[in-house]
């Protein structure tokens, strides 16, 4: 029988408060490893937070480039050991021969839970796979965007509970949640809505804005531009490598969206009730 990896541990902590010590329970995060092999091959090992496995494996193909259309995903499905046991942190993939180019998977992906996949920042890579820039006509009242972080945080269930995931979350014009995701991998959350867009056959998700927890790094935003997301707003700061793929793909990029006050760093006609401005840098 398949062993389900539970999203949160339980665990006892010793808690100070005010001078006196006691004994306490404690929820936290789960973070396993994911093993994603592609027909029959070991392709690439994430930590991850477990839950919506499925859609994680068939975000990472779609954003990593490895299958250009989900409908070149052929099956996904929960893999076993060496021991032939059913595990919970194996996912089969089996895509069409077409979408497989072995000279694209020379390389081995190992991805971790704080940085996405290492040395893989590079614009030139971006540029190599002929990326289209997102949709010009999207808008989004700024006071509607003002909105996004509230509605992301009260739907975090498990970061409630723990307060140690990350959350992306996928709004239309009208500020309605159609996704979210949670996970201690900002970049695996995104995967997640993505691969839940792909299976809803979404994508490219032009009509839309992604909300993600924490910073927007250039891991976040490239795969928000291979699901054709036109503007993408996180509570925290960019990376200057983010800010100039943004801005030269043509996304709207959005930092410290907090209560009434965010940054925009690109793309800002897109939000309707915002003046124009010119970046020199």
């Amino acid at each position: 029988m398949l062993h389900r990896a539970r999203s949160i541990d339980l665990t006892q902590v010793a808690e100070w408060s005010d001078g006196e010590l006691r004994r306490v329970d404690d929820y936290l995060a789960a973070e396993e490893p994911l093993e994603i092999r592609l027909n029959g091959a070991p392709l690439t090992v994430t930590m991850r937070t477990p839950g919506h496995d499925l859609e994680l494996a068939a975000g990472f193909l779609f954003t990593e480039g490895i299958v250009e259309r989900g409908d070149q995903i052929q099956s996904l499905e929960f893999g076993q050991t060496e021991r032939e046991e059913a595990s919970g942190n194996i996912v089969e993939a089996t895509v069409s021969g077409n979408a497989c180019d072995s000279e694209r998977l020379q390389r081995n992906f190992f991805t971790a839970s704080s940085c996405g996949i290492c040395g893989k920042a590079s614009i030139d890579a971006i540029r190599a796979r002929g990326l289209r820039a997102p949709n010009p006509e999207f808008r989004l009242d700024a006071d509607v965007l003002c909105t996004l972080p509230d509605k992301l945080r009260s739907d975090q269930a498990i970061f409630g509970r723990t307060g140690g995931l990350h959350a992306a979350g996928l709004f239309t014009a009208a500020g309605e949640l159609l996704c979210l995701r949670e996970d201690v991998g900002r970049h695996n959350a995104v995967d997640k809505v993505v691969g839940w867009a792909l299976g809803e056959r979404r994508v490219p998700l032009g009509d839309c804005a992604l909300m993600v927890s924490g910073r927007g790094g250039f891991e976040i935003i490239q795969k928000a531009l291979c699901a054709g997301i036109p503007l993408l707003a996180s509570v925290s700061a960019p990376s200057g490598l983010a800010v100039k793929l943004a801005r030269e793909m043509g996304m709207t990029l959005v930092g410290f969206l907090r209560g009434r006050r965010f940054l925009v760093y690109s793309g800002e006609q897109r939000l309707v009730n915002g003046q124009s401005v010119s970046f020199d840098r």
